[in-house]
């Protein structure tokens, strides 16, 4: 046998070894899943704090392999109450939103965009804690997640603005439609949500600039209708013009490494959080969940936005 028949053998192996391996585990998680799953309540059923943490550990190796691929559907739609989605476009009036618990008729509305390995459930829930705490209709952007694998790979080319995110274009296709009726806008964003937050903006300050044939000033005004807050956002750079507070726990590494960082680091003057830009910092948990997530470790550090602008 040839050196390069030798070579070719061996690639098929490694190949197949590899496909079988993860085969294997996509099999194995899926079963045990169900295990878990029938050993407990029922579906739509709440379950013990055991098998929920057992299911979501399950659930993010699962995503591991590509285990919520059946979320793209949904990549870029608008989500509102009880987890209805709406296609990218739709007028927010045409939205039903998630009320607070104790308020069904709020005064104000929030956009929210979800960050990695979210399914559209698991920002649904979100969006009802940012209701509770915040006293605003919420109206999600939907972030679809592909497994950890693509969604660190999207969250790669969204820092380079490079490749096609839906979520970035409904973001901003909403964001613009809402300044041109002469609307407010009001944005949160967490983790990759900051990047699809940046991009939109970004995007919406072209369109406004190259459609509208508005000067760099005027944009500027204009955006100044739209008010962002990020919390553990990995976006570096954001456009000037809009109102910021960015909420940074500088135990995370997602916004330390990849956002505004931790305001001491000698790559700082890389990042910029946008013109009058409010960064929030503060220290709190250990772990993954414990210092990025966003009901966990984010929320509780939330103010009033115009209290945190003024710096109280």
């Amino acid at each position: 046998m040839n050196p390069i028949e030798r070579g070719r053998n061996l690639f098929n192996t490694v190949r197949t070894g590899t496909q079988h391996a993860v085969e294997k585990a996509q099999q194995t998680v899926g079963q045990v899943s169900n295990t878990v799953a029938e050993g407990g309540r029922r579906v739509g059923q709440f379950v013990d704090g055991f098998e929920d943490k057992a299911t979501n550990r399950l659930s993010a190796l699962g995503g591991l392999f590509g285990g919520s691929k059946p979320d793209r559907v949904y990549d870029g739609h608008l989500v509102g109450a009880g987890g209805k989605t709406f296609p990218a476009g739709t007028p927010l009036s045409q939205v039903p939103g998630v009320t607070p618990r104790n308020n069904p008729n709020p005064s104000e509305t929030f956009i929210y965009v979800n960050g990695i390995s979210n399914t559209k459930d698991q920002q649904l829930g979100s969006m009802q804690q940012i209701a509770d705490r915040t006293g605003a209709r919420v109206i999600g952007v939907h972030n679809a997640t592909e497994g950890m694998v693509a969604d660190l790979a999207q969250c790669v080319k969204d820092k380079l603005d490079k490749g096609h995110n839906p979520a970035v274009d409904s973001l901003a296709d909403s964001v613009y439609a809402e300044l041109k009726a002469g609307h407010s806008v009001h944005l949160m964003a967490h983790s990759q949500g900051g990047l699809v937050t940046s991009r939109a903006l970004n995007d919406v300050a072209n369109r406004l600039r190259i459609e509208d044939g508005m000067s760099k000033g005027d944009v500027e005004k204009l955006l100044g209708r739209v008010n962002v807050e990020t919390f553990g956002g990995a976006a570096g750079r954001y456009p000037d013009g809009p109102n910021y507070v960015h909420y940074v726990n500088t135990k995370d590494i997602v916004p330390t490494w990849f956002g505004q960082g931790n305001g001491k680091g000698l790559d700082e003057w890389m990042r910029d959080a946008g013109k009058g830009a409010v960064v929030r910092r503060f220290e709190h948990g250990s772990g993954l969940q414990g210092t990025h997530g966003l009901n966990d470790a984010y929320l509780p550090q939330r103010v009033p936005f115009d209290q945190a602008r003024a710096g109280k």
